[in-house]
Parts: structure tokens; sequence; C-alpha cells
């Protein structure tokens, strides 16, 4: 079952999406928002299926689906953690920066909390007031959980998932140095982030396995190919370890969102992976592509994102059909 929020008010408009993606219908009857249906879950799910059956069948009104009419499927939310799942990339970074990779890196989830008052739509510009920020994309998937108690097992953090979907956690990069260095965290590095056109349940996932989505994750810059990373591989923790992590010492209330941090896998080698015109399966960030440049050059010189700039995010399935839509997003200047 696909769900999406079409923009309207804060909180959007719940509709049913078909399979295809071409077509929706209007599910405000059932849930007038997705939260509501967050909120009511075991007595919402099934009629939405039901829905979402008739849809198929072309036995309810629909009208013709458009990604760009289209919220991030919760246009706010309750909470929004992202971890760092693919510690690949957390070490990329590290060493970007000059910081070293403590081990227990490998078994304790890096997590902080986003702001989620307002997230950006998947087709809605990336506002950057200040060029020197560093803007970066952040290639991700991320899970809407219901409701889980805290000190959760990873049984019921894995039993809590509800929607899968995709997500730009856009990063001020050139901010994050001055604001670790305080000891408490990100705040004005992590601006709004964007989530794609349509949330999936992962039943309807063929590549969902465990806690894991597993696929290709395509991210293109100004329409070139800038990762191919597969989601499944290299994923050091899992969506139910990340969410266990989250509620260990607080529940979660239906509706959280729950991100992997971006989508890395390591070369062939087990060191650093290749660009994708060198036969690699490159980047989800350009964080990680000024790190190899600086290993390999002795400095950067991929610049970060600047005005006009366009950033694609999206997932297919082995027919090369969209599954979830595509965040594509142009830099604006603000």
């Amino acid at each position: 079952m696909k769900l999406a929020s079409l923009k309207g008010g804060r909180d959007g408009r719940l509709v049913v999406v078909s399979n295809d993606l071409a077509w929706f219908t209007e599910a405000h009857h059932i849930a007038p928002t997705l939260q509501a249906a967050m909120d009511h879950w075991a007595g919402v799910e099934p009629v939405l299926r039901g829905l979402a059956e008739s849809l198929e069948l072309g036995a309810v009104p629909r009208d013709r689906f458009h990604e760009h009419a289209a919220a991030s499927p919760l246009p706010r939310a309750y909470q929004w953690a992202d971890g760092s799942a693919y510690v690949n990339h957390v070490a990329l970074v590290r060493q970007a920066r000059g910081a070293e990779m403590p081990d227990s890196f490998w078994t304790d989830p890096l997590m902080y909390q986003g702001g989620s008052d307002g997230f950006l739509g998947p087709r809605d510009p990336i506002p950057l007031a200040d060029p020197a920020w560093g803007c970066d994309l952040e290639g991700e998937v991320a899970v809407i959980t219901g409701d889980v108690p805290q000190g959760a097992s990873r049984e019921q953090a894995l039993s809590a998932i509800r929607l899968v979907m995709l997500c730009n956690d856009v990063s001020l990069r050139n901010l994050i140095p001055g604001e670790l260095a305080k000891s408490f965290g990100f705040f004005q590095s992590k601006p709004a982030s964007a989530f794609s056109p349509v949330a999936v349940t992962p039943d309807a996932l063929p590549g969902w396995s465990d806690g894991k989505l597993h696929g290709a994750l395509s991210v293109e810059l100004n329409g070139q190919p800038l990762g191919e990373a597969d989601a499944g591989v290299d994923m050091t923790f899992d969506f139910a370890a990340l969410i266990a992590h989250a509620a260990k010492t607080r529940s979660l209330a239906a509706g959280s969102i729950v991100g992997s941090g971006t989508v890395s896998n390591r070369g062939p080698d087990g060191g650093p992976g290749k660009p994708i015109a060198e036969g690699g399966v490159g980047y989800s960030c350009l964080a990680e592509v000024r790190t190899v440049e600086t290993l390999s050059l002795g400095a950067p010189k991929t610049p970060f994102l600047a005005a006009g700039d366009v950033v694609r995010i999206e997932m297919r399935d082995a027919k090369r059909h969209s599954i979830f839509g595509a965040i594509e997003q142009t830099v604006a200047a603000e």
C-alpha cells in the first residue's frame, strides 16, 4: 500500500496512491491526515488497504497523481530522529575533519534529533541563505513508526514500522564543526529535510527484509549520476536497532520518523568507494565525494550545492519503475 499527503493546510490531505504512482483516491473519509491514520492505525489500516485494492481495480473514483502536488508524507511530525547506520559514511566524514573514529561507533548507533515542525515537500526548493554554509544533500531511507514503548525489544521495534520512505537530509557542512565543538549536537547545521512523495508499507517492498531496504538508491546532481549505493549493503545498524536505540530511555509516539543516515557502500577492497564513472556505486552526499577527493588528490575539488543546482533522489524496482516517487529539489538563493 502506498500513501501520500497532498498539499493543503499544515498536515496535508491523506490519499491512497496506486502501485504505479499514476493515480490516487481520496482517503479523508477514513483519516483526514497521515498522522490521524498513524494515531488509529489498528482500525484504519485494514480500511485503507481495502481502498488501495479498489483503486488498483478501478472500482473507486480516482485522479491523476502528480508528485509536485505532494507534500512530504508527514508534512510535520512529532519526532524526527536520524541515525547514522552506514558507519562507512561516518568514518569518511570524520576522516575529512581529521577526527578519530571511536571503536564504539561500530556497536552503538549515532543519532541526532532533528527539527520536525516542518518538512520540505519532495519538489520544494532547498532554501540557502549563504553558500558559505556548505549546503549538502544526503540520500537516505526513513521509516514511520507506530507507538514504541520505552525499552522496546528488537522484535517490538521491528513490528512498529508502519511505512518506509526516502529522505533528503539537507546538511550545512561548514556549520557542523563549530556546533560539534560545543559538544551539544546539531542544530543550525540541520535545516528542514524532505521526504519522498509516497510512503510505502513494508509488505509492498520486494527489497524489504528484516529491517533493511535492499535496492540501489539513485542520487543525481544536475542530471548526472552521483550515487547508486545499495541501501541494504553495509548497513551496520538496521531499522530495528535504530528504533530500539531511540526508545532506550523514552517511548516514541505514533508518527515518529527514524532515518538511516546517508546510504554508503564501501569499495570492493573495503576502502572508500569509487565514483560511478570509475566503475563504483558512487556516493549519496557531496561530503563523501570531497573526502575521497581529499584522500586521492590532496584536496576536494567538488563544490557544495549552489543556487540553481538540482538534486534528485529515487529508488526503482527490478522493472525500473519508481517505488516512492522522486525527491527533486532545486537550490534557491534566499
